[in-house]
């Protein structure tokens, strides 16, 4: 979930300002993790206290923290970023079924809020395309969307990054960001790794929901890939169904019973060493709950 290190450059100022007064500036680093808990059932917990869980960053076991309340976004910011290559074709249409459905189904989300970004195919080709970034349920988009097909390779991670950047570019104060990937989680041609695209993802904030399009439930390392990056941002991970309906509903439903479950946690900053910062939220006490965060953040000391 939405993790980041707010620093603020501090110094003692021996000058004095109009009023005769000596001036100091204090430093103030902070780290912000925002999360929900699942219970064995993998429903969210709805009420949670400081004390059922410890965050754990990078060695050090942080229970001490500065606020503890629920998360302020009320709304979300949706992309649908769907693998239109020929390694998915034998689930590509109960996947775009899936994805108009999204579009369509839920009137509170804001038609501005919901873009829907495709890899693969014929729209784009190699590179990640935007088939619609506002009015997506507006009849020439919803046709956009019908006419697309899929063909060629699989530029996925390079589809993560562009995703995880257009979003960032195009959020919204007070609403979660969420990429909802449709992909078997397999690559064939991008030009960036796997661990760049999950260091995008991640700096980016987004939450990922992997929707599974390949043919079995069985593990995969496509399945694997999809589940590390959503567990990476702090999301969820779902294999897809045979009925589009069915999963577009439990999708959607998912993100917004976890958005209405969401805690804000802050902290001092632990250690000032430059770079990224492992972070893990363990139970303390009900070992059943599950705690969905992102798992780091990146700490870079103010330049004076």
């Amino acid at each position: 979930m939405a993790l980041f290190a707010l620093t603020y450059a501090s110094a003692a100022d021996d000058t004095n300002d109009s009023s005769g007064l000596l001036t100091y500036r204090s430093t103030v680093s902070e780290v912000r993790v925002t999360f929900f808990a699942t219970d064995e059932n993998n429903h969210p917990a709805a009420t949670l206290t400081k004390s059922d869980f410890a965050v754990v960053d990078g060695e050090l076991v942080v229970r001490n923290f500065r606020s503890f309340t629920h998360s302020d976004e009320t709304s979300l910011d949706v992309v649908a970023l769907v693998d239109l290559s020929e390694s998915v074709a034998p689930r590509f249409r109960v996947a775009m079924g899936a994805v108009l459905q999204l579009v369509a189904r839920e009137q509170s989300i804001p038609d501005d809020n919901i873009a829907v970004l495709s890899f693969g195919g014929t729209f784009g080709g190699m590179r990640p395309a935007i088939l619609c970034s506002s009015g997506c349920r507006a009849s020439d988009s919803v046709s956009r969307l019908l006419a697309v097909k899929s063909s060629g390779t699989t530029p996925l991670f390079d589809a993560l990054i562009f995703g995880a950047n257009f979003i960032s570019h195009h959020r919204r104060a007070g609403a979660r960001p969420v990429i909802i990937l449709f992909s078997d989680g397999n690559d064939t041609i991008s030009l960036h790794s796997p661990r760049e695209a999950l260091e995008a993802v991640v700096a980016g904030g987004a939450l990922i929901y992997s929707v599974d399009m390949g043919t079995s439930e069985n593990q995969t390392s496509g399945s694997t890939f999809l589940r590390q990056v959503s567990d990476a941002t702090g999301g969820r991970y779902f294999f897809l169904r045979s009925s589009p309906n069915d999963g577009a509903a439990t999708v959607l439903n998912a993100v917004l019973e976890d958005l209405r479950a969401s805690y804000v946690v802050t902290y001092d900053l632990p250690s000032h060493r430059a770079g990224f910062h492992a972070l893990r939220l363990l139970p303390t006490h009900n070992l059943n709950l599950t705690f969905h965060s992102r798992n780091g953040y990146y700490y870079e000391p103010s330049v004076r």
